[in-house]
């Protein structure tokens, strides 16, 4: 069983510390959110009073934590790192704080996802110091999952499995795509997520929107439903996966391009293999949907990466010409799109492994007819 120490290892500061300094960072700023807990195992609550994890090219890292989380950030992962927590109270400006200690910096990192709110206060802070993106300097260790990361979203993808397992049982005409998307919802919990990120249920002409989630929209007999689910583990870590279904005989026309799709995205994951480009996957899914007269229907990228974040590096998409090496763990998710009608997707999280590629989820990819 994967444990909080193999997937937050004590040396993983000291690591992103080495990765500054190599990429000319005086100083990363972290504040809540992945790469924070990337770091430390902290899943920090992101709050207007600031908590930072400051890991410095030279000099030891320290922590800055509101006084009143400081019992959380000690019993959390973060406490056993041997860190240095540096609290403060209501009337303190913790900034101010962070920038005394840093000293004279000339380039800082900052999560990238961290608020507005404080970027413009570290600004202030540290007038002197050229502000840049952390992800570049992280996103050399976080894209290459540790055999625990793939453990972990392995967990995930059996998770996410059993509940795509379930949706034949939810799928009825008659019943609204929120109806069905609240049957979902529960099972993602049940399945062992700690919280859903998304449940999207297209049918008829609604599966032809990518991103579309739910409505009030009664399914009917006859129609394709996309169903794309992810959720977040008590890792952590994400699952994502769609399926496609159709309630009763599908359409003619329907069932021809599904069959495109499904060897479209066969090929995608048969070319994911160590020392290939992100954009040679893409363009295996993508040639095949074109052949058969649906390039146009096809509107976005294969695939995105997945870890902490549902999205994140590397992005299987034309233009990428990064490598995949083993522990880049993505999606796979070709679809066909016809406005007004219907559409199709099918999905599968796909880790880059030695010799070829893994898939971490194995539900049916046919179509699956309720």
């Amino acid at each position: 069983m994967t444990t909080t120490s193999d997937l937050f290892p004590v040396t993983r500061v000291a690591a992103l510390r080495e990765a500054a300094a190599a990429a000319g960072v005086d100083a990363l700023l972290l504040t809540p959110g992945p790469d924070l807990r990337y770091a430390t195992g902290y899943d920090a609550m992101p709050l207007e009073r600031l908590t930072c994890l400051v890991v410095r090219a030279e000099g030891e890292p320290f922590m800055v934590v509101p006084l009143l989380e400081l019992p959380a950030a000690e019993h959390s992962p973060a406490g056993r790192l041997g860190l240095e927590f540096v609290s403060w109270g209501e009337t303190e400006d913790p900034f101010a704080l962070v920038a005394r200690r840093v000293g004279d910096v000339a380039t800082v990192g900052l999560a990238d996802t961290m608020w507005a709110m404080q970027s413009l206060r570290f600004r202030d802070a540290l007038p002197e110091a050229r502000q840049v993106l952390a992800g570049p300097v992280i996103g050399t260790l976080r894209t290459r999952k540790s055999p625990a990361e793939v453990d972990a979203l392995r967990e995930a993808g059996a998770a996410i499995d059993t509940v795509h397992a379930l949706v034949p049982t939810f799928l009825k005409a008659g019943r609204t795509e929120r109806e069905v998307g609240r049957d979902i919802a529960a099972a993602i919990i049940d399945a062992g997520h700690v919280s859903v990120d998304f449940v999207i249920v297209g049918s008829g002409p609604n599966g032809a929107s990518p991103h579309h989630e739910v409505s009030d929209r009664v399914i009917r007999d006859g129609e394709p439903v996309v169903v794309d689910i992810g959720g977040r583990m008590p890792s952590g870590y994400r699952s994502d996966s769609t399926r496609t279904y159709c309630v009763g005989e599908p359409p003619a026309d329907f069932a021809a391009y599904y069959e495109v799709l499904r060897r479209a995205q066969e090929a995608a994951c048969a070319a994911a293999r160590p020392g290939v480009t992100c954009e040679s996957v893409d363009a295996a899914a993508r040639e095949i949907i074109a052949e058969a007269g649906y390039g146009d229907r096809f509107i976005h990228r294969t695939g995105h990466g997945i870890g902490l974040e549902t999205h994140e590096d590397p992005y299987i998409v034309s233009g990428n010409t990064e490598p995949l090496a083993p522990g880049h763990a993505f999606s796979v998710e070709p679809g066909i799109y016809l406005p007004g009608r219907h559409g199709a997707r099918i999905e599968d999280i796909v880790v880059c492994t030695e010799t070829g590629a893994e898939r971490l989820n194995d539900r049916p990819r046919e179509l699956i007819v309720v």
